[in-house]
């Protein structure tokens, strides 16, 4: 009989199909911390310690997740993702050193589904790849049990079925957090939702310390389907604009 573990987190994990993560990062402590506590998670873990070494183990491996480090020697973090990202789609969650906004939105732009900025708590990055997983798995979910019909907000077009949207009839590349975080904005157009609401509807996480991870992914859509699309609350949250009726 095939035996079950369940992890700290809850989740049960079964040896046959258990989930692969790579981490990806040169300090020797952190990522001998990260593997322990994502292998005590339920995890199968491989680790790189540089750019080079990391997108030879993703093409080789082909894991469910990667955890990666920005800088790194040979080449950075951010050139890692692109490179995995053009083979084959990966969720990635990235560790940055510096709690600068431009590097996570260059590092969101280059694929990165989320962040965190060191320090951290162990419990918090294995929550962060519970959740990621989880959002592959409804995405995949949706994939085959698509909901019908195109959602149309003046030039703004929302195809729940493939997943696309299109911005005056041209296709807009989406990471599959900005897609889930528009069609959640969508879901109830011109109603401001608050950081915390986002928080848990988009990335499963109720804890408030995750609030920037929000704002840096509502800039990085801005960019991508036009600023004036969503509106900021001071002090509260967002909304997605429409077209006066």
């Amino acid at each position: 009989m095939e035996q079950t573990h369940t992890s700290q987190n809850g989740v049960a994990a079964t040896p046959g199909a258990q989930r692969r993560v790579l981490v990806v990062e040169d300090d020797a402590t952190i990522v001998d911390a990260i593997a322990a506590r994502l292998r005590a998670e339920g995890f199968v873990v491989q680790t790189a310690v540089d750019g080079p070494a990391a997108v030879d183990a993703a093409e080789a491996w082909q894991p469910d997740l990667m955890v990666l480090d920005v800088m790194l020697p040979g080449f950075d973090g951010l050139e890692v993702c692109r490179r995995v990202q053009a083979q084959r789609p990966v969720p990635v969650l990235m560790l940055t050193a510096r709690d600068d906004e431009t590097d996570m939105l260059v590092g969101l732009g280059v694929g990165a589904d989320d962040y965190m900025t060191k320090p951290f708590s162990m419990r918090e990055l294995a929550a962060r790849v519970h959740v990621l997983l989880r959002r592959v798995e409804r995405a995949a979910l949706a994939a085959v049990t698509p909901r019908s019909g195109i959602l149309r907000l003046g030039e703004l077009e929302i195809d729940h079925a493939q997943r696309r949207v299109r911005v005056r009839a041209e296709d807009v590349h989406l990471t599959p957090t900005e897609f889930d975080l528009l069609v959640c904005l969508a879901n109830t157009p011109r109603a401001v939702l608050s950081r915390e609401q986002l928080l848990a509807e988009v990335w499963d996480w109720a804890d408030a310390s995750g609030t920037r991870t929000v704002d840096s992914h509502i800039k990085a859509l801005r960019r991508k389907i036009g600023a004036e699309r969503i509106r900021t609350v001071h002090g509260v949250g967002y909304a997605l604009e429409t077209p006066a009726p």
